[in-house]
């Protein structure tokens, strides 16, 4: 859905199951290989939640309207990198999606903030995620948003015809 003009952006809040059907649309939509390396989703879609993927481990921001309601705007999920109690410390973003539309109005960053603010709930001390070598203006937020750079898996994956690094980041959650 093309959104031209919002009122607001509502509180960014936990996902819940009857987001399903919006953040399945919302995940389509911005599918680009410039951030999966999954296939494009075809029909029949496989569902949004499953048992590796619950609705706990999403947060969402929606966007009021004055002609359609409210609308997802964008996601993030924040999960374990591994099921390792030595490992309990730490989050890792597996996933920030925001629509075209609410691109360059703050979603990105009010979901990050979002994240930092849950991960430190759950005891998380440190954040950690993947990004892909080409995509630079995620990189670029990301740092802007004080992770760093702490390790890149050269040519691990092959999209769109080349080969792309995989570029691991983090930052402390407790500074």
């Amino acid at each position: 859905m093309s959104v031209s003009r919002f009122r607001s952006l509502a509180p960014v809040r936990p996902a819940v199951p009857e987001d399903e059907t919006a953040l399945g649309e919302l995940d389509r939509a911005t599918w680009s290989t410039l951030h999966a390396v999954q296939p494009r989703p075809q029909p029949p879609y496989e569902p949004f939640f499953d048992e590796r993927h619950l609705p706990g481990d999403y947060l969402v921001v929606e966007a009021v309207t004055g002609t359609d309601g409210v609308i997802m705007a964008g996601y993030v999920r924040l999960a374990r990198p591994t099921p390792l109690v030595c490992n309990a410390h730490v989050r890792q973003i597996q996933g920030l999606a925001v629509a075209d539309w609410a691109r360059r109005r703050g979603v990105a960053r009010a979901l990050l903030h979002a994240a930092y603010a849950e991960a430190r709930r759950q005891g998380a001390g440190r954040l950690t995620l993947r990004v892909l070598g080409h995509n630079t203006a995620a990189q670029a937020l990301y740092a802007s948003e004080g992770f760093a750079v702490e390790g890149v898996l050269p040519g691990e994956f092959f999209l769109g015809g080349r080969y792309v690094d995989d570029v691991l980041m983090g930052r402390s959650l407790t500074a």
